[in-house]
């Protein structure tokens, strides 16, 4: 019997199934499809070390830059890292004192361009869609070789993957045992849930309720185009964030349980990212829909992606793509939600990330050392029970 069963493959599950292991546990990963899926797979992947706010997101940003610098060598396969520049685009009718007053208080001031400067920076720019922007250091890297450059060296220590759903979590009294696949039952000393937007659904089969929530993200990707964007572009006022932090109020949050409710219209941020093999994402329309198998019609949301897209980058919303749609899960607070829940000492969250691509590696490695008696300042302040209500 493995000491671990980490629940979920993303970016997550296997950063935090890799450390487990490196520190000497035996870890068993169980995810649901052998091709990288949920927010991992159409993510921007942009690192945005430069957005922390508070002492803890500053020290957890600087460990993840650094972790991020250096993986490929940790791993022996490279991961395309890359720091790049990110335009932050402002509306033409923008409150721009108000928004540079916002983005003064993160870890690196940004530059403020106006709509020529933003444009000499990344000409695909549509001078007449905004009126400038906000300079900042970012950096990239791709997801799909991190999470399998993470796989390879965590097998390589001796973890385990299975690829099967888990249905339920197994539990007896006060602990939980194992989980319930197709597979069959699987049983270990601890379990953790890393399964992103579906968590919640997952913890709920069980009768408990997380404050963990998560929104419908859709976006387009092409094939790779001849077209180079230089920088990752985005709006400047985030407005899933703002959607987010409206739907976790204590009205909304006896919403998220019943299926079928659209808490919120959806909301677009009109951006793009190109990776090193010159495919373009671009996007993200996201939605508020409680429940995680929501039908939802791909035409449609194209449309109105690409409408948006071309105010800002008219030359990306004419290229031809694929609409891909996942989950991404977020928390009430922005910050994840780390560690053992209230009735189960032995049943752990890993999920919630904003930003998993500059918090997940730090954190996995605090986490790691944690559960074998380090103890971890950090992590007991990230405890999902800040907000735990189980019934």
């Amino acid at each position: 019997m493995p000491d671990w069963i980490v629940i979920g493959g993303g970016i997550t599950g296997i950063a935090l199934s890799y450390e487990l292991q490196k520190i000497g546990c035996s870890v068993l990963l169980i995810e649901q499809h052998q091709k990288l899926q949920g927010s991992s797979s159409i993510s921007y992947s942009g690192i945005s070390y430069w957005g922390a706010t508070t002492a803890i997101t500053r020290i957890l940003s600087e460990e993840g830059i650094s972790r991020q610098r250096n993986l490929s060598n940790e791993l022996g396969m490279d991961t395309e890292f890359r720091e790049l520049d990110l335009l932050l685009t402002l509306e033409p009718e923008a409150d721009l004192q108000a928004i540079i007053n916002q983005y003064n208080h993160c870890a690196i001031a940004p530059t403020l361009l106006d709509a020529q400067e933003a444009h000499e920076r990344e000409p695909l720019l549509n001078t007449q869609g905004i009126s400038g922007a906000l300079l900042l250091p970012h950096a990239h890297c791709n997801l799909d070789f991190f999470v399998r450059g993470c796989t390879d060296a965590f097998q390589g220590l001796g973890g385990k993957v299975v690829y099967a759903k888990v249905e339920n979590l197994l539990i007896l009294g006060d602990r939980v045992t194992g989980v319930c696949t197709p597979e069959g039952d699987f049983q270990a000393a601890q379990v953790c849930v890393c399964a992103g937007g579906m968590s919640r659904a997952l913890l709920k089969k069980s009768g408990i309720n997380a404050r963990i929530y998560f929104t419908h993200a859709e976006v387009i990707v092409t094939e790779p185009v001849d077209l180079e964007l230089r920088t990752m572009v985005m709006p400047a006022s985030t407005k899933r964030y703002a959607l987010e932090a409206s739907t976790t109020d204590a009205e909304k949050e006896k919403l998220w349980d019943a299926i079928g409710q659209e808490l919120l219209p959806p909301s677009i941020d009109a951006g793009a990212i190109q990776f090193r093999d010159r495919r373009i994402r671009f996007g993200q329309l996201s939605r508020v829909l409680t429940d995680p198998d929501a039908a939802i019609d791909p035409v449609a949301s194209e449309v109105n992606i690409r409408a948006s897209v071309s105010q800002i980058l008219p030359k990306v919303a004419e290229l031809k793509g694929q609409w891909q749609h996942c989950l991404v899960a977020f928390s009430n607070d922005s910050l994840p939600l780390i560690g053992a829940v209230n009735e189960y000492e032995n049943l752990h969250l890993f999920s919630g990330f904003t930003s998993p691509t500059v918090y997940a590696l730090p954190l996995a490695r605090r986490f790691a050392a944690h559960v074998t008696g380090k103890t971890d300042e950090i992590i007991q302040q990230l405890s999902p029970n800040r907000f735990w209500n189980n019934k």
